[in-house]
């Protein structure tokens, strides 16, 4: 006994389909400090996977010098949190954080006490600005 039949194949398109809202794309250029993070963790992932053999041809590639190019490097030591809101950071916030700032920051090895240095530096420059004081 044979029997023949056809069984249809059709996708029915799923019932639920989610909307979900793109991100707003960030206005303008990212502020300079956040670009200098971003810049120093691409360079040391370079020297890290071998690409490049040291920091100090680093710097001859990158027509800096190797003093300047510590300085960059150096922004990694920061806390993680600190870095996060670096690089996230708007171009209206970014007048009250300076890289000297950070490097002296940076210099502190505890990463709760860098918090609580950035939050005072945060606090500082605010208040000479006029404006209120924003938290992290």
């Amino acid at each position: 006994m044979k029997i023949e039949f056809t069984v249809p194949f059709r996708r029915v398109p799923s019932p639920r389909t989610l909307a979900v809202e793109p991100a707003p794309e960030p206005q303008g250029r990212p502020p300079r400090i956040s670009r200098i993070l971003a810049l120093a963790h691409k360079l040391d992932a370079l020297v890290r996977s071998g690409e490049v053999s040291s920091y100090g041809e680093l710097a001859r590639l990158g027509h800096v010098s190797p003093a300047r190019l510590s300085q960059f490097m150096v922004l990694l030591h920061l806390a993680p949190s600190i870095q996060e809101y670096l690089l996230f950071l708007s171009a209206a916030d970014a007048r009250f954080v300076t890289e000297l700032g950070l490097r002296r920051i940076a210099r502190e090895p505890c990463w709760d006490r860098q918090r609580k240095l950035f939050e005072r530096h945060l606090q500082e420059t605010t208040c000479f600005s006029g404006t209120t004081e924003r938290s992290m």
